[in-house]
């Protein structure tokens, strides 16, 4: 394989994901190749609309209330959201969907799509799994225990190339310290903390709230979490443009790199501050109202899977908030 075929990960995944026959630009969409929680229940969307009240309520009720969708996809949860609004909240809404892949057809025409996040945000921006897709580098650790960037070929062959200098060695040090054994990895999180910083930058007064399969400091993988997706199944990325490639995020580190206050919860507790709590309804309504009874019984299966242990439940929140209390902490 020449050389000029070999790049960092950083610099193939953007190429495979955002390039003109990118990932991120074929028709299908995210949704025909993996499940998020906009995807596994519309309860998620109301649960979103329901802190976007909440902010609306912090800010006294602006005449203009901003919900950025970071991230939109085809545009699911942000239509999801002014579906769920009461209409006098709904008439003062600006929707807005930051995607590259552009309008989709059939689009809710009160949303705006935009491949930049818009400046002056008064409200709520939201970005569901947007940071695990921002393309970044990979380091390993070669025999002598020095941190190497890891090079890829286009049919996802890795080799490793020079040690981890600069910024992205002090990145390394202060939020991914590896040990000097071979063959530990780790992925470079600074372009995602820069990208979240500049999201939030955006934001005047409000809430900015990033979801995504997240770690911290004290519980890095050994091993790193680069993957690939592919129709529904996990598969071993290679950046040629046919799978999604993606990795968990460093979300303390993107809470450091934006100078605002900041929580991180997990999205069972951030689910169960706005309501859902996944009670089953009372046996006495099935005599009383059995479509109700079943409605509401299906309800309780979506808020399972949307907070469940080991699967979307332990999906992390970054919650920033901007000239306002947190809502979540209400």
């Amino acid at each position: 394989m020449e050389t000029a075929s070999w790049h960092g990960w950083r610099t193939a995944a953007e190429r495979a994901l955002y390039g003109p026959e990118g990932f991120y630009r074929r028709p299908e969409g995210p949704a025909g190749h993996f499940r998020t929680s906009v995807h596994a229940s519309a309860l998620y969307a109301r649960s979103v609309a329901a802190l976007l009240i909440r902010v609306d309520e912090a800010l006294g009720r602006p005449g203009t209330l901003d919900f950025v969708d970071v991230g939109a996809g085809r545009g699911e949860l942000v239509t999801g959201v002014l579906a769920a609004l009461p209409d006098d909240v709904a008439a003062r809404t600006r929707a807005w969907a930051v995607e590259i892949a552009g309008w989709p057809a059939g689009a809710d025409e009160r949303i705006t799509w935009t491949a930049e996040t818009p400046r002056g945000v008064t409200g709520l921006l939201f970005a569901n799994e947007w940071l695990d897709n921002v393309p970044l580098d990979v380091v390993e650790t070669d025999a002598d225990g020095v941190p190497r960037t890891v090079l890829v070929g286009p049919d996802g062959t890795e080799r490793l190339g020079a040690p981890v200098s600069g910024e992205d060695a002090e990145w390394l040090a202060r939020w991914w310290p590896l040990d000097a054994e071979e063959g530990l990895r780790a992925e470079i999180g600074l372009p995602r903390d820069r990208a979240w910083a500049s999201a939030v930058s955006r934001v005047d007064r409000g809430l900015a709230v990033a979801v995504d399969y997240a770690h911290t400091r004290d519980s890095r993988p050994l091993f790193g979490t680069l993957t690939g997706f592919r129709a529904g199944r996990e598969v071993v990325p290679v950046p040629d443009g046919s799978c999604d490639i993606t990795a968990h995020v460093a979300l303390d580190a993107c809470a450091g790199a934006a100078s605002v206050p900041a929580a991180l919860r997990t999205q069972r507790a951030a689910l169960r501050a706005l309501g859902v709590t996944g009670v089953r309804p009372p046996l006495a309504l099935a005599s009383s109202d059995p479509h109700a009874y079943v409605r509401a019984l299906a309800a309780v299966g979506e808020a399972a899977e949307l907070t469940a242990p080991g699967g979307l439940g332990d999906f992390g929140w970054l919650v920033q908030s901007v000239g306002i209390p947190d809502p979540l902490a209400l």
